[in-house]
């Protein structure tokens, strides 16, 4: 955020590979979350299916370019340009493909009656592909920089603890480890045979934290 009292910003200009505008995390709005997904292909998914139970998010999709097919429950809904799919149930399986190439939805969430505070997933979403790269170090910079700043600390530290283990940082390791297993206990089962943790396995501290695999 600038200093400015407003900014413009094109999705272009903030789309990642995938096709993801991170507008929220972004321009660091603070009152509800907002994003933005574009695919380049017909066919392909643009919502992954999901829920919001863990959140409570009360969720508004907005097609905005090319024609998109939501599924909610079951129910197929076609959503050409300009259709906006609501979906107060936070409990409600929802997803989206995209029946055009180019097709953007715009989604906007919060959870109703209460000051809106972020989700972990818009930091770890940049954390597989790091990982893919051998870029432990930088995972693991993003991720300290990111505790404190979400709701839902408990995937940071999961994921915190991988990059520690996979740094060699073993007492790091087990201290995050354990952070995110208190905040998320079924964590544990990811982790009994979660790779990343290949480093730390035989080591007395993993079984009494996760069980045996």
């Amino acid at each position: 955020m600038t200093d400015k009292r407003y900014e413009a910003v094109t999705l272009a200009e903030i789309e990642d590979s995938k096709g993801w505008a991170p507008i929220r995390k972004h321009l660091d709005v603070q009152s509800f979350g907002i994003n933005a997904w574009t695919v380049g292909k017909a066919g392909e998914s643009i919502i992954p299916e999901h829920d919001e139970t863990p959140s409570g998010h009360e969720e508004l999709y907005v097609v905005t370019v090319g024609h998109a097919v939501f599924t909610v429950d079951g129910e197929e809904v076609d959503a050409p340009a300009g259709t906006v799919v609501y979906v107060g149930d936070p409990g409600a399986k929802r997803g989206a493909s995209a029946k055009k190439a180019g097709t953007t939805v715009l989604a906007v969430g919060g959870r109703p009656g209460d000051a809106y505070q972020p989700r972990a997933w818009e930091a770890n979403a940049e954390v597989p592909a790091l990982f893919d790269a051998g870029q432990h170090e930088k995972a693991k910079e993003l991720l300290t920089k990111s505790l404190g700043k979400y709701e839902d600390n408990a995937g940071i530290l999961y994921n915190l603890a991988c990059a520690n283990a996979l740094l060699g940082e073993t007492d790091e390791a087990f201290e995050h480890l354990k952070a995110a297993l208190e905040g998320h206990p079924a964590y544990k089962e990811s982790a009994r045979d979660d790779p990343d943790f290949e480093s730390i396995r035989d080591d007395a501290r993993f079984a009494d934290l996760v069980g045996a695999a």
